[in-house]
């Protein structure tokens, strides 16, 4: 008996042939093409509505006669490697995992590349998690959770039908690279990264937002917007403010960096703290051709630290302020009051954190797309749990000093920040700055400016493991004698 029900989004010029590979399986039953279009010509079965939504996800559910479902979420299928569904199969009957996936290839120009993916974990919820094109799922649950579709999203359905989908069920990735697609993305990580702030995307944010908060809840990770007051008089400091700027090997940009932070005005003692984390390129005199008392130049004993550690060696500093607030060696501030309106922001709405929003920029300074980030799907009352869902929080970013002390930043040199960001959120108020303050300079120095397949992994298995751990976090806040 054929075990499988195969769907095709149908997602540009190649559902057709996405469709005709699949046929030539033996294991198939049926091959449906999921379209928008109720002329789409195809000789097979053919399922309407918009692709990801939750009644497309229901017709799915509903369609479904055969052990398992096939998903073809992408129409870059390019090929099936040998015994590719046969492995996938036996894998889900062995492991009766509610979803397998595997790593794939790309074809680039004429080229195999190989394109591993990472595993799933407990904070692997962020809505954009790369499965691949193929993913299997086990019938069985997905007629289990099918009560559980209750969204009514246009964008939004094939999200909350795979959170739904993880909360009774493993998913399982196969380390094996079965099948080919086509490259269509070719762009840049550090183009694509930014994706989930551009306004366009606005509608699908929102959707997303509600899916996954009700997952947290589900799954008792869900904050209400009650928070912990933050006393501002538990110690005496002698700085009001302190910006920190971690720097290794940017001779080119720091000058403009720590100009950018001398020259604001404000109505409070503030100093800079440079970390200079042992540059070999020129940074280092840069730094130092600054005459000015209010600069402090850091260079660590130890030779064990990334960004995260840099700024611990800022914060225990015994000159540093009471408010610390970053600034990035590529980065300057928008213009001379940004540093004021922090401090005031954190007075105002009695918050451990301050976010402001930021304009994108090339090298000289001009903006470029998509030009103002202001998170402004950030709300007072969703913030904190929306926050586990979106892979960043906004820049610049701004603490009360004896909170972050006592967190303390971990020391590595990506996703640092969103890690103590997390843990603020936990139980403080973050307050937001929607008008930029900020300029974010985007050049081929960056260190995320064109990352390959591993590294891009390796950092999203760090953020997922960051979400893994705030969820068991929350959940345990959650608990009666909590």
């Amino acid at each position: 008996m054929k075990k499988i029900t195969a769907f095709v989004f149908d997602s540009g010029s190649n559902t057709l042939r996405s469709s005709e590979l699949l046929k030539k399986s033996g294991l198939l039953e049926n091959v449906y093409v999921v379209s928008t279009k109720e002329d789409f010509n195809h000789s097979g079965l053919l399922l309407t509505g918009d692709l990801f939504s939750s009644q497309t996800m229901r017709k799915i559910i509903d369609s479904v006669k055969t052990e398992y479902a096939l998903m073809i979420i992408k129409s870059d299928l390019a090929g099936l490697g040998q015994f590719a569904l046969e492995r996938m199969l036996n894998v889900a009957v062995d492991s009766n995992a509610g979803l397998v996936y595997s790593d794939y290839l790309e074809l680039k120009e004429n080229t195999l590349v190989k394109h591993p993916v990472i595993d799933y974990q407990t904070g692997s919820v962020r809505d954009d998690f790369d499965f691949g094109t193929l993913l299997l799922i086990k019938t069985d649950f997905l007629k289990q959770i099918s009560e559980e579709i209750t969204g009514d999203f246009k964008y939004a359905g094939l999200y909350e039908l795979r959170l739904a989908l993880s909360r009774v069920s493993n998913f399982l990735r196969i380390p094996e690279f079965l099948y080919t697609t086509a490259q269509f993305d070719t762009r840049k990580s550090g183009e694509k990264q930014f994706d989930y702030v551009d306004p366009k995307n606005r509608e699908v944010q929102i959707e997303m937002e509600k899916a996954f908060t009700e997952h947290l809840k589900r799954i008792g990770a869900y904050l209400k917007p009650e928070f912990q007051k933050v006393n501002f008089d538990e110690e005496e400091f002698e700085f009001e403010a302190s910006v920190i700027i971690p720097v290794y090997n940017r001779e080119k940009t720091i000058a403009d960096a720590v100009k950018s932070v001398l020259n604001q005005k404000t109505n409070f003692k503030f100093n800079l703290i440079v970390v200079d984390n042992h540059s070999t390129d020129g940074t280092t005199e840069v730094i130092k051709s600054f005459q000015d008392e209010r600069l402090i130049h850091l260079i660590p004993e130890r030779r064990d630290l990334g960004i995260g550690g840099c700024w611990n060696e800022a914060l225990f500093h015994p000159k540093c302020g009471k408010f610390a607030v970053q600034l990035d060696s590529d980065d300057l501030y928008y213009d001379e009051t940004t540093l004021q309106k922090i401090v005031d922001k954190f007075y105002e709405e009695n918050c451990a954190m301050v976010i402001g929003s930021y304009q994108m920029t090339n090298f000289n300074l001009e903006e470029i797309p998509p030009g103002i980030i202001d998170h402004k799907e950030w709300t007072p009352e969703n913030g904190r749990n929306n926050a586990l869902r979106i892979n960043g929080l906004g820049a610049p970013r701004a603490f009360y000093t004896p909170v972050l002390r006592k967190i303390k930043v971990p020391n590595v040199s990506y996703g640092e920040d969103y890690a103590v960001g997390l843990a603020i959120s936990r139980r403080y108020q973050i307050g937001r700055i929607y008008q930029p303050i900020y300029r974010c300079r985007r050049w081929e120095g960056n260190t995320d400016a064109a990352l390959n397949i591993e590294s891009i992994n390796r950092n999203n298995v760090y953020k997922d493991r960051i979400r893994t751990i705030e969820i068991l976090a929350r959940q345990k806040l959650n608990l009666p004698e909590n």
